[in-house]
Order: C-alpha cells, then sequence, then structure tokens
C-alpha cells in the first residue's frame, strides 16, 4: 500500500530512534562512571559518584517516547505482527471487508486511547503534576511523545482505512494483504 503520509511516520520512527539513542548514551555514561570510580579507588582515591540521578526514571520516560512515536512507522511497513491464519485463506471479495472492518475497530481502539490521553494531558497540565522520582520531571512531556505517536498511528490507520474502503468499493475481488509494500 501506498501512504502518502510517510514522512511523517517516518519522523515519529526517527524520534523513537532519538530516544532509543539517548537511553543508550545515558546508560553508557552511567557505566563509564561507575568504572572510573572502581578505576579511582583502585588506586587508592576517593570516589567521584559520576552518576546520573534519575537515570531509570528519564529511561522509562524516554522509553515510553519511543514506544509510540514508532507505532505508525511499524504499522506502514508491516512490522506489526498480524494474525492471518483465519483470514489468509479467504477469497479476495470477502477478506478486504473483514480487513476494513478489523482496521476500523483498530482505529475506534486508537482513537479512543488518544481520546482519553488528551484528557490526562490536560490534567497533567491544570494540575501541575510532576514526576516522583529523583527529578521533578513535568509529567505533560512523556504525555506529549505518547500522545504525538498515537495521534500518528490513527492517521496511518485512517489512511489504510480510506485506502482499503476505496479498494472494497471499487474492486474487492483485486485485494492483496498489505506487507507494507506499494501495491
Amino acid at each position: 500500500m501506498h501512504y502518502r503520509l510517510r514522512p511523517f511516520y517516518t519522523l515519529g520512527a526517527y524520534l523513537a530512534a532519538l530516544c532509543l539513542c539517548l537511553i543508550c548514551a545515558m546508560i553508557t555514561a552511567q557505566v563509564l562512571g561507575r568504572i572510573v570510580d572502581i578505576f579511582i579507588t583502585w588506586v587508592g582515591g576517593d570516589r567521584i559518584g559520576l552518576a546520573i540521578p534519575g537515570l531509570a526514571e528519564i529511561s522509562g520516560f524516554l522509553l515510553v517516547g519511543a514506544s509510540f512515536l514508532g507505532l505508525a512507522y511499524t504499522f506502514v511497513n508491516g512490522g506489526h505482527i498480524r494474525v492471518t491464519l483465519l483470514i489468509g485463506n479467504l477469497p479476495a471479495r470477502v477478506r478486504v471487508f473483514v480487513e476494513l472492518w478489523s482496521l476500523g475497530i483498530a482505529l475506534l481502539l486508537c482513537a479512543y486511547l488518544a481520546w482519553n490521553v488528551v484528557w490526562l494531558l490536560e490534567d497533567s497540565i491544570a494540575f501541575g503534576e510532576t514526576s516522583y522520582g529523583l527529578l521533578s520531571i513535568p509529567l505533560w512531556i512523556p504525555q506529549s511523545a505518547m500522545l504525538l505517536g498515537i495521534l500518528l498511528f490513527c492517521l496511518a490507520l485512517l489512511e489504510s482505512w480510506i485506502v482499503t474502503l476505496s479498494i472494497a468499493v471499487s474492486r474487492p475481488s483485486s485485494y492483496q494483504a498489505d506487507d507494507g509494500g506499494d501495491y
């Protein structure tokens, strides 16, 4: 399937990759800091205490961003796990409507999730909620990344639903499964 909004989904993937790279860099810095501390105490010096405060918390928030920002890209490239055992053997005329129904349900659930995350984000901003860890991080920051990822996924589902609908209406017998490629 050809996705017209693929650049947006790719941007989400790059942001997800950036989140993962930041996690890797911070954990590497933490490990190197511990190694330096061990080496300094081994040669008789005092510990410097090279540590990143709130590393687990920040890594958790970045993991949330990476997970949600990568959803749309993974979907349009056929990376999500799909159970096609039952519908894979259906005739194309039937399968296109089953796919349309499945995409519709997924879109409704994703839109419902987005709606609730908007409420959560509004509450976090209104009440000035922050994380409970060592660092006081405003919760609207990771929640915004989560909402952006969900909205991108909704957009990808909507785009796929519209294309599948056009095939279902115009030429249902020519429907092929979406494997992430173009047709």
